[in-house]
């Protein structure tokens, strides 16, 4: 069940870079599977920059850093994945409405997570 949970948050984070891609400017996703991929190696980044700098610095954090971090994992993601193009200011814009998106569907970082289970 563990791994199905990690597999709908994968699921629900690609629909909305597609959502993403058809509202942002300078921001766009050739398909589903483009948008599967880049929301694996958004979280894999994310995931590794928290790790090695703290929660502070975090994307996932509430901060203007967690923002700025946000849209430089999503504009040097784009080098990974085929099929996905952002401009910097597409960069930023995108981690601005994926901000705003994240605001009304919460989903709990594993950190997050973590601490709620050692409590």
């Amino acid at each position: 069940m563990h791994i199905l949970a990690h597999l709908i948050r994968l699921v629900v984070a690609a629909i909305v870079l597609m959502i993403v891609s058809w509202i942002v400017p300078g921001f766009s996703i050739g398909s589903f599977g483009s948008a599967f991929l880049f929301a694996v190696v958004i979280a894999l980044v994310g995931w590794l920059v928290e790790s090695l700098f703290g929660k502070r610095i975090s994307p996932f954090g509430r901060g203007i850093v967690g923002f700025l971090v946000s849209a430089l994992v999503i504009y040097f993601a784009q080098f990974v994945v085929g099929g996905v193009r952002a401009s910097l200011i597409g960069a930023i814009l995108a981690a601005l409405v994926i901000g705003i998106i994240d605001l009304f569907v919460p989903v709990a970082t594993p950190f997050k997570r973590g601490e709620k289970q050692q409590s």
